[in-house]
């Protein structure tokens, strides 16, 4: 661990932290880069507990402390900042006190992720950084087995996921199918039901369906508004659905996500 004070918001060695609010931005230079953004010293400690390597922090004197606890014994470089130049070059304010530069794991094959899983979550094209994080935190919460995401969904270790998971992205195993009907193929060969949460007139209801819930099902989840794609829907062995009351005709994504791995995890 290094300590170093940086008094510049141009200062070269912030260049991972720059404009951390342009998302086009973001998803095309971490994965180049090989990077991703873990925000706050509970993210960051569950990140080094999965074993993820930081290559640098940002951090304000006050959170030096928990900065120094985090990274003793890495080689991590610690650019200490005011708060003025903080908020400067992120472009928000860093009410959590620390940032850490990642460097991203290598991508887990399908087959390792799913071996042995009984539930798993597919995600499918859902773009809101925000509900991605929220149903790993759910599918942490309510014991699913994996998480997996098509190609167009959004980044799982983008940093508004990562906060908003508060860290289960690095508990959940998880990784990214390639697009239908190939996943399709790769699900079926282990052994996969794959139920698709959406509204249609031949859907069975949730808890009917997780009654006599095959031995092992993947949940299959669509983007709010646009909903499951075509090619997914297409994929999908079944349709389940939840009954909704008080003329509501869906939940948020994530919170189907939970009443699904729950329903299910009950039996």
């Amino acid at each position: 661990m290094r300590i170093e004070r940086v008094d510049a918001a141009d200062d070269p060695r912030l260049a991972d932290y720059r404009d951390l609010t342009d998302v086009a931005l973001r998803r095309r230079l971490e994965p180049a880069g090989g990077l991703y953004i873990a925000e706050s010293a509970k993210v960051i400690a569950r990140a080094l507990a999965a074993g993820h390597e930081p290559r640098s922090v940002l951090v304000q004197d006050r959170w030096l402390a928990d900065a120094e606890h985090l990274l003793d014994g890495t080689d991590a470089a610690v650019y200490v900042v005011p708060a003025a130049i903080a908020e400067s070059v992120t472009g928000y304010a860093v009410h959590r006190g620390v940032l850490a530069a990642m460097h991203r794991p290598a991508v887990m094959p399908v087959a390792e992720v799913i071996t042995g899983a009984r539930t798993v979550v597919v995600l499918d094209e859902i773009v809101d950084h925000t509900n991605v994080g929220a149903v790993f935190r759910s599918a942490a919460a309510l014991g699913a087995d994996a998480v997996l995401v098509s190609p167009r969904c959004a980044d799982p270790l983008y940093r508004r996921s990562v906060r908003v998971s508060m860290g289960t992205v690095f508990q959940v195993p998880w990784t990214r199918l390639p697009a239908w009907p190939e996943a399709r193929g790769i699900l079926h060969s282990a052994g996969f039901t794959i139920a698709a949460l959406a509204l249609a007139d031949d859907a069975i209801d949730l808890e009917s369906f997780a009654a006599s819930r095959p031995a092992s099902v993947a949940i299959l989840l669509g983007a709010e508004g646009d909903g499951l794609s075509r090619p997914a829907m297409d994929a999908a062995d079944v349709v389940v659905t939840i009954p909704m009351t008080g003329q509501v005709d869906s939940l948020n994504v994530a919170a189907a996500s939970a009443v699904a791995v729950w329903a299910l995890g009950r039996h």
